[in-house]
């Protein structure tokens, strides 16, 4: 067993060792053991850290979408943990979210395209999907997604009438929302736009321009942990492992080049970071009460480490 499989499965973290199990050692999720490692995910150290700013009735008092503090961000990044669903002490950030949402600047409808940032509301859409505390709110999200996807299968907020490409950035965090949609719901409209929006992804190989097959931006191939709302190869090889894509032959390069950052101890780097690391009381934006295992190049990240494995474990690459 490799150095950093071994790590995964005895961290503190029960969410490094819940992925670990699930997908890396590949356990049924349903199990009675599993169950139980997965209710642990609620009183971890990472969950405990991003939920302590809540005050007596369950809100955090700063912006929702106060990065990366705010509501909506935590509600993501607990999805992101597999914390386990149905915890209706999570409903109280949840309508802080559903009541934020509404306020955000109208869409603007330029050369026939909507114009939006629609990672917002696909984050807020997989967040109550995935924790279980979805409302009728959430069936509004699908269809402001649906309805705003461009004709390449994407999603932009490029105010400019002559973009006519879709965002990365504003289109993978979509994908994975309606996949987890259509894979909760059925619903063939959902299916048919996350299946557009795959093949936005899977004609550039994940990472690549379509005019000269060059990287598209040399940010989108650092491994990071947590994703937020940045693009990132490794989340975009997740995002295929969740949506049954992965054995796609257009995700080929993605996987030689995750395996190809693989260290000696068997784990993965994390490269770079869109976090700082301060107290509670620090106003700043984009600070975080949470580690999650800090910058080092030569040496294996846990949160990155458990996501590489999984995929390249899905991908038939592990061990």
């Amino acid at each position: 067993m490799d150095v950093i499989l071994q790590q995964l499965l005895d961290s503190p973290e029960a969410a490094l060792r819940y992925k670990a199990r699930r997908f890396v050692l590949g356990e049924d999720p349903q199990s009675p053991a599993m169950l139980a490692l997965q209710a642990e995910i609620a009183k971890s150290p990472a969950a405990r850290a991003l939920l302590s700013e809540r005050a007596a009735d369950g809100r955090i008092e700063r912006p929702p979408y106060q990065k990366w503090r705010g509501a909506h961000w935590v509600l993501a990044q607990l999805a992101d943990l597999y914390y386990p669903p149905g915890d209706r002490e999570l409903i109280p950030l949840r309508e802080q979210v559903a009541a934020w949402l509404p306020s955000l600047t109208p869409h603007v409808v330029l050369a026939g395209r909507e114009r939006f940032c629609a990672s917002i509301p696909a984050n807020a859409l997989f967040a109550m999907l995935r924790l279980g505390i979805a409302t009728p709110f959430a069936e509004e999200l699908v269809h402001l997604l649906m309805d705003g996807q461009w004709p390449d299968g994407g999603w932009n907020c490029d105010k400019r009438p002559a973009a006519h490409t879709s965002s990365l950035h504003e289109s993978l965090i979509p994908l994975r929302a309606l996949a987890l949609y259509a894979r909760h719901s059925g619903d063939p409209r959902a299916r048919t736009c996350a299946e557009r929006a795959a093949e936005f992804f899977l004609a550039r190989r994940l990472f690549h321009r379509l005019s000269d097959g060059s990287v598209i931006a040399p940010q989108f191939i650092q491994l990071h942990y947590p994703y937020y709302w940045r693009y990132n190869f490794l989340l975009a090889l997740v995002v295929m492992m969740e949506g049954g894509w992965l054995d796609d032959p257009h995700c080929a390069d993605a996987l030689d080049l995750l395996a190809s950052k693989r260290l000696p101890d068997g784990g993965f780097a994390a490269e770079t970071a869109y976090y700082r690391v301060r107290g509670s009381d620090d106003p700043l934006s984009g600070c975080t009460p949470m580690p999650w295992g800090g910058v080092r190049k030569n040496r294996s990240n846990p949160w990155v480490s458990v996501d590489a494995l999984s995929v390249l474990r899905a991908a038939g690459r592990y061990p």
